[in-house]
């Protein structure tokens, strides 16, 4: 079975630019939104994923991912996702002994940077880095399947 669980906070300050291991331009969307379950396309760095995640509970739930040709994600991601995408650069942030992924959005969703941490448990400790502000974990309003239907620059 393949578990997320997973920590979202929205970032306060730049302090995180210092600590980056590396970054890459995403651009993803939907092709599928309901209760039960999401469908994405996701390409970046000349490669492409279909991802499967179902309801959140918490801060888990289950996801599935694959890689497949990107030719068929960008067709997929031009002819049949849903509208706006989700463009944003991905940085991978070091902080004690996690490593973060910053999200920093583009397009409609431009001003937004939130940041993520993947846990192996739900009690799992973690070091909180200074740039790190409220905790959105909880708050579908910062899910990136929700930003389409309802970006930032509309809040």
């Amino acid at each position: 079975m393949a578990l997320e669980i997973e920590r979202k906070f929205l970032v306060k300050n730049d302090l995180w630019q210092n600590h980056v291991i590396s970054e890459s331009r995403l651009q993803q969307g939907y092709l599928a939104n309901q209760k039960n379950a999401s469908v994405r396309i996701r390409t970046g760095n000349g490669k492409a994923h279909l991802n499967i995640k179902g309801t959140t509970l918490g801060i888990r739930r289950l996801e599935y991912e694959y890689e497949i040709p990107l030719a068929d994600a960008t067709e997929m991601l031009r002819e049949i996702a849903l509208r706006p995408y989700i463009d944003k650069t991905r940085y991978i942030v070091r902080n004690g002994v996690h490593e973060w992924e910053l999200d920093v959005f583009e397009g409609e969703n431009r001003g937004l940077v939130v940041a993520e941490l993947e846990l192996e448990s739900e009690d799992e400790p973690f070091e909180l880095p200074d740039w790190a502000g409220d905790e959105v974990s909880g708050d579908i309003r910062y899910y990136n399947v929700n930003l389409i239907k309802h970006p930032f620059s509309r809040w």
